[in-house]
């Protein structure tokens, strides 16, 4: 039963100091808490393949909301934690996707698109967000996950994402893992927006998903 709403996404205002905290929205595995906790604080996730070494500032979210963006979600390419196809955002296609809102520091978020890319955690320069905050994107390169999107603000603190820098159907779709798929489905649920059919309904429908997953398979990853 649905509990709570999605937080809607205000216009951001520019300007002033680089801020020393954002919501780092993420639409794919770190939606689920328990994954998202290997990114801060380091680890394996459940049915992943990779260890994470986790942030340099290793604390929770202060607060995790739900959300829901204009685009798409979609699956491509192959994942060396999952084997299956990753979760990408595209925000240019038709439709709302669903995600999980996470205040963090700045630098946190800079920790967690590092690992991302299977980069080392402060080996370099933390993120600058000049130019995301300015036009809602910024392509850092051409890796699958630096390209920061800024949607908006939530409570004056902006809404920032990564994704690819290409759209959607510039792709081939791969299906995504049993593994990766409950942890998606894991972390909608767990934010109290959605429940069970529309977690597994919504999933279904997404490119590289669809025709591989069906609704009840996604909902039986869920008891």
């Amino acid at each position: 039963m649905t509990t709570t709403r999605p937080k809607a996404v205000e216009a951001l205002r520019t300007g002033g100091a680089p801020p020393e905290r954002i919501w780092y929205t993420s639409y794919g595995s770190n939606m689920h808490r328990g994954r998202l906790a290997c990114y801060l604080a380091g680890g394996t996730p459940a049915g992943g393949a990779r260890s994470q070494p986790g942030c340099r500032d290793p604390r929770a979210p202060a607060r995790s909301v739900a959300v829901e963006l204009p685009g798409s979600l979609y699956f491509a390419t192959e994942s060396l934690v999952w084997t299956g196809g990753r979760g990408f955002y595209d925000p240019t296609a038709p439709g709302r996707i669903r995600g999980r809102a996470h205040l963090v520091t700045a630098q946190q978020f800079s920790d967690i698109a590092a690992q991302e890319m299977y980069r080392e955690p402060g080996a370099g320069a933390d993120v600058d967000l000049t130019r995301v905050l300015r036009t809602g994107r910024d392509e850092l390169g051409p890796g699958r996950y630096e390209t920061l999107i800024c949607s908006g603000a939530l409570d004056g603190i902006p809404v920032l994402t990564f994704t690819a820098p290409w759209a959607m159907h510039e792709v081939d779709w791969v299906s995504p893992a049993a593994a990766y798929v409950t942890h998606l489905a894991a972390g909608l649920l767990e934010s109290g927006a959605w429940g069970a059919r529309s977690v597994a309904d919504y999933l279904a429908r997404c490119p590289g998903a669809a025709g591989h997953w069906s609704a009840d398979r996604i909902a039986a990853l869920l008891t």
